[in-house]
């Protein structure tokens, strides 16, 4: 199962012991995936069998319906089965409508609106609405991969409205349009971990923040490994470049030539040449600091960029 379907599965066995956030839950259900049909009946429709089974429980705990769940098989390329219940008592319709504040657009093929959010008034109702939006029409990233976090809806309107309850909880969602669907999404690890809570994901949250940590440390890891590779090839390369320098001025002057603290460094770099500065400083006597070897070794690259100059000139 993918992480997002995890999520999925343990917020579908979540159910709130208060009717008035069932509501605001059912609400958001059925405006992702309820509409009137022509014949009068509340039908609502989902790929998920989590989320049909949540919905299901939650009509009969709620409004104390008894209806079924229908399989059928999808005719799109096998995408798998279509889980559906529908509703065909017209005072149970109502019943359903006036406790969620939903009307059914007839313009617009009977989908179902929330209104003016008079289901989300409360803390708790705005946490089970953005839960059963997710259900209805949200996805996950698979956390390894990346972090990503987004709601499908089918009007703009509804993805302003839950734009706002997710912000109300200050976590930076943003909409994009795609296609024909408004998406609600949020793009950082951190304010995923925030959604998950708002939803009360517990579980998903903690398997998010091990895999955050994990990730972050091997990050870590690669970074300081990085950087010591790149002061080792930096060592590395300065090293050689000295040991060149050297040998030039050896081939064209020799020591003899350099003062007695040149011509020192001169031949222990030769001789010791993956020795560090401080190793060849302590090598010396009397022993000589770090920035004192760096000078010498310097003075040493000048005399033989002036040696290498003359060259060029004679030529």
């Amino acid at each position: 199962m993918s992480f997002s379907g995890m999520v999925k599965e343990e917020l579908s066995r979540q159910i709130s012991t208060a009717r008035h956030c069932r509501l605001a839950e059912i609400t958001a259900l059925l405006s992702a995936c309820g509409r009137m049909t022509a014949e009068g009946i509340l039908h609502f429709q989902t790929e998920n069998y989590a989320v049909v089974r949540k919905y299901f429980t939650l009509l009969t705990k709620t409004f104390n319906i008894e209806t079924a769940i229908a399989i059928r098989e999808s005719c799109q390329m096998k995408k798998g089965k279509i889980y559906f219940v529908e509703i065909a008592d017209p005072e149970q319709i109502e019943t359903v409508l006036q406790g969620t504040k939903l009307s059914a657009d007839e313009y617009n093929g009977g989908m179902l609106d929330a209104g003016n959010g008079f289901v989300t008034q409360q803390v708790c109702c705005k946490r089970a609405f953005i839960r059963g939006a997710f259900l209805a029409s949200g996805s996950i990233s698979d956390p390894e991969k990346g972090y990503h976090l987004e709601i499908v809806c089918s009007e703009e309107k509804k993805a302003d409205q839950l734009q706002e309850l997710i912000r109300s909880f200050d976590i930076d969602a943003k909409i994009v349009t795609r296609k024909k669907s408004y998406v609600v999404y949020v793009k950082e690890g951190a304010q995923i971990v925030e959604m998950l809570a708002v939803m009360e994901a517990n579980v998903s949250l903690m398997n998010l923040e091990n895999i955050r940590i994990v990730k972050e440390m091997r990050n870590n890891v690669n970074r300081k490994v990085n950087c010591e590779t790149a002061n080792i090839n930096k060592t590395v390369n300065a090293a050689v470049k000295q040991a060149e320098d050297i040998r030039l001025i050896e081939e064209r002057m020799g020591f003899h030539n350099l003062n007695e603290g040149l011509a020192e460094i001169a031949e222990l770099r030769l001789q010791y040449p993956e020795a560090t500065l401080k190793e060849l400083g302590m090598m010396l006597n009397p022993q000589v600091g770090k920035s004192g070897v760096n000078h010498r070794l310097r003075k040493l690259s000048e005399i033989a960029d002036g040696l290498r100059m003359n060259e060029e000139d004679l030529l």
